[in-house]
């Protein structure tokens, strides 16, 4: 699987220290208070798990299923929830963690599901953030990396369903992107 990549951008032990710097943020930002982790899945389950065990706060997990990329390699901008109800959110401090930032469709999807529950507050944490214009602006109040406008795959981040068991994450070879699905 490595050979499918141009390069690796984050190697295990860089994506770890960056998670020990954010955990410590986020501990220090939410102390002596619950915090209401939502996760959007799949992307992110790498992130959340590895992210979560360095924060020593009472915290309540849920999670949300969402696609918008739907095995392409851009977003298609329709977000598909695959979920029946939203998380409870009402009066909670809520953390909302997703893998990447691309687009802005499915976090401003998600974040306004979210203000509609009234909560206390609402931050954004995202493992990647693209360097680009946004279809939606999505207000992120923590970032691991800001990357080029790269289709990145690896630590969660897949390519029609491939590569997230990678522990480092890399781009993708385009001429990969641009084979039809088998």
């Amino acid at each position: 699987m490595r050979g499918d990549l141009e390069r690796v951008l984050f190697d295990e032990p860089a994506i770890h220290r960056r998670l020990d710097d954010m955990a410590a943020q986020i501990s220090n930002d939410y102390r002596d208070r619950e915090l209401t982790v939502i996760a959007v899945l799949h992307g992110s389950l790498m992130f959340v798990a590895d992210l979560l065990r360095r924060i020593p706060l009472p915290l309540k997990l849920d999670c949300l299923s969402v696609a918008s990329y739907h095995g392409k390699a851009r977003s298609s901008g329709n977000v598909v929830s695959k979920e029946i109800t939203a998380p409870d959110a009402a009066d909670r401090d809520v953390l909302i963690l997703d893998d990447i930032l691309d687009s802005g469709h499915t976090l401003a999807t998600i974040r306004e599901t979210l203000e509609t529950a009234k909560p206390h507050s609402i931050r954004v944490c995202v493992l990647l953030s693209k360097k680009k214009q946004r279809a939606r602006e999505v207000h992120t109040d923590y970032v691991g990396f800001e990357i080029d406008d790269e289709f990145v795959v690896g630590y969660g981040l897949d390519f029609r369903e491939r590569y997230r068991n990678l522990p480092y994450i890399g781009v993708l070879r385009r001429e990969l992107l641009e084979q039809p699905d088998k």
